[in-house]
């Protein structure tokens, strides 16, 4: 486990909590957020995937956009968070529907066809990746505008999934 991993691991055993499935970061990563531990956390991710070429970081709206954005900054490169609402603003776009293990709600995400282009290679971001609802809902929406999806990076990754870049695994913060 790196340096950074055992930071964040330390840092749930104090201000945190994990409970089953669900762990409780309110305190310095989703609610109330610690730039710093972000920028750390960014900086380990863009590590993973400094010899890619990426066009964008892509997120949904609105907990992975904390380390969406730190994560752009480290590989130099714009970020485009899903909304969660159409605006009026929001002319030609790409839509697909997704999850929330959280909060137990579906939800329609929003990504206006002027900031996702053809043959872009687009890096998803998120703080969890849980049952992969909101994964599979950008994956669409990549397809949809013909741009590529070439990996996933994410704070803590609760699933059986290995192909997801994590920080940390539930099976590491339980064990």
């Amino acid at each position: 486990m790196n340096q950074v991993a055992v930071e964040l691991r330390e840092r749930i055993a104090r201000e945190g909590s994990v409970n089953g499935r669900i762990i409780k970061v309110d305190r310095f990563l989703n609610h109330m957020v610690d730039p710093l531990l972000i920028d750390r956390l960014a900086a380990e991710l863009a590590g993973r995937f400094a010899r890619q070429r990426i066009d964008k970081i892509i997120t949904a709206e609105s907990s992975g956009i904390m380390i969406a954005q730190a994560l752009a900054r480290q590989l130099g490169v714009p970020f485009v968070y899903a909304k969660k609402k159409r605006p009026l603003t929001m002319g030609e776009f790409y839509a697909a529907s997704s999850f929330s293990f959280t909060k137990q709600e579906s939800t329609t995400l929003y990504v206006s066809q002027e900031v996702l282009l053809a043959g872009e290679r687009v890096l998803f971001a998120d703080d969890f990746f849980a049952v992969g609802s909101t994964h599979k809902a950008i994956e669409q929406i990549i397809e949809q505008a013909g741009a590529t999806l070439v990996g996933a990076a994410v704070i803590i990754n609760k699933s059986e999934r290995r192909d997801i870049e994590a920080i940390l695994t539930l099976e590491e913060l339980m064990g």
